[in-house]
């Protein structure tokens, strides 16, 4: 079934601001026990719910004050292509970023595959910087 632009939007306004803050249980719940997620860091992925669980404790814990919105949704069959804009504090810097994420749901509404691509050459650089300054 193709998303609508209007259900896309209404997901990631439930969705994206579960990114911020550190409670992954929550950001979890939108996910499906056997969901595959993927980003820059681990290109592999992590594969079930207790792994990104596990995986969302240490992410969201590192970038508590991060904030993702979105900019566009790009409805496609099961899902979405979400393009969105993100501010990640590194020290008393904050890096903007823009990516996409991929989105695919499963028969029950939750998130069976996630895979989040940006260049992320400026936030690594930023936070190599401000370890050294430490």
């Amino acid at each position: 079934m193709m998303m609508t632009h209007d259900q896309a939007r209404e997901f990631a306004s439930r969705w994206l601001p579960a990114w911020t803050g550190n409670n992954p249980e929550k950001l979890a719940s939108f996910y499906s026990d056997d969901a595959l997620y993927l980003d820059p860091s681990i290109p592999g992925g992590v594969r079930g719910k207790e792994g990104l669980l596990k995986y969302f404790e240490k992410l969201l814990a590192a970038n508590p004050g991060w904030v993702w919105t979105q900019i566009e949704p790009i409805p496609m069959e099961d899902g979405f292509l979400n393009k969105w804009h993100a501010k990640i504090p590194v020290g008393h810097k904050t890096i903007e970023c823009i990516g996409v994420c991929f989105v695919q749901f499963d028969g029950r509404g939750k998130i069976r595959r996630n895979e989040v691509y940006f260049d992320r050459h400026e936030l690594v650089s930023e936070i190599l910087n401000y370890s050294r300054r430490k």
